[in-house]
């Protein structure tokens, strides 16, 4: 307990300096963001997402017992002056790590992968260019606990988009992050390591197997491998923060609507998805939602269970500090409220 007046007074001095420096420091937009009213409807959520600084944003929300419902603000393409469109393809980027989990799930369920196999055993050439090669698990991998360094933390990686050598070289003869199964850390070349081994045991591109399995029981019509397959007029425009151009042509992988994310995430959660013993094996690898971020696309695929709703969001400009990312997270919470307010 502090007796003495004078170091009391002087203590709350202290106390107040260190508030109005850390407030200082605080992104005001993002205090707005969280503390504006809430507004009466996702669509004038949506359009206030627009007043934050977003180019375009698109939400779709699937909750039971209610029909689907699309919402869209900002810009479809900015320069030709666009609106946005519900239904737009849009870059999902790591989202796509839920169908590739899908897609090893059902492998391992058919006997043609092994969870406990290692790098060693299915990718013999990286032995003594990867660490530890011989004791990471596909399971490891897939949970991100393998220890292998993440190549998408070079510096400059996302100046330009480049292919699966030039990616794996990034991190080929660097030490490990950590020891296998003793840490934890979102690396994106787990998948890009699960990819090639998936294409080896098939003997095909793993996305025929994700498009025989998953998307065409789903009817999932609008989800594709990249852009080389759809027409680019038809994918949302991207945007980055000091960066002059739409950055809609550079490939990074796949691509959907919002609707057809939503249709695969309600069948991932309710199990639909699966056959017998998979969802047994699925529930013990990975999750069950999931977020993206590529150069002028963010994305959110959210399952609520409180709501039993799927809500699928796509904002359309990021930034080099990931302050948008922040900012897309006090939104995509405000219209949880919302559905949670109005059932």
């Amino acid at each position: 307990m502090i007796k003495n007046k004078k170091a009391k007074w002087t203590v709350r001095v202290l106390l107040l300096v260190g508030t109005l420096i850390s407030l200082y420091f605080v992104p005001w937009l993002l205090v707005k963001a969280w503390i504006l009213p809430l507004p009466d409807t996702v669509q004038e959520q949506v359009d206030e997402a627009i007043g934050h600084g977003f180019d375009g944003m698109i939400v779709y929300v699937d909750q039971a017992g209610q029909p689907p419902q699309y919402y869209a603000s900002g810009w479809h393409n900015r320069e030709s002056k666009i609106p946005a469109k519900p239904h737009a393809l849009f870059k999902i980027a790591s989202i796509g790590k839920l169908y590739d989990a899908v897609a090893v799930t059902k492998l391992v369920n058919a006997g043609q992968l092994s969870l406990d196999k290692t790098i060693a055993d299915y990718l013999p050439e990286l032995v003594g260019r990867i660490e530890n090669a011989e004791r990471i698990t596909l399971r490891l991998m897939i949970q991100h606990r393998s220890g292998i360094p993440n190549y998408s933390d070079a510096p400059n990686f996302w100046a330009a988009p480049i292919g699966y050598e030039e990616s794996l070289a990034l991190i080929l003869d660097k030490p490990a992050n950590f020891e296998p199964g003793e840490g934890y850390e979102y690396c994106n070349t787990n998948y890009l390591l699960l990819g090639t081994i998936m294409n080896d045991a098939l003997g095909y591109d793993k996305f025929q197997f994700v498009q025989e399995r998953i998307l065409t029981p789903l009817s999932l019509n609008h989800t594709f491998s990249s852009l080389s397959e759809v027409n680019l007029e038809d994918v949302m425009s991207g945007y980055h923060v000091g960066h002059p151009h739409d950055l809609k042509a550079d490939e990074y992988g796949m691509l959907a609507t919002a609707e057809d994310v939503g249709t695969f995430l309600r069948a991932l959660n309710d199990g639909s998805l699966f056959a017998p013993r998979e969802q047994e094996i699925y529930a013990s690898i990975y999750e069950y939602e999931h977020a993206g971020w590529v150069p002028g696309y963010q994305s959110f695929a959210e399952y609520h269970e409180e709501l039993d709703a799927v809500i699928v969001t796509f904002y359309s400009t990021t930034d080099p500090d990931l302050y948008n990312w922040n900012l897309s997270e006090i939104i995509n919470s405000r219209i949880v409220k919302i559905l949670k307010r109005d059932p």
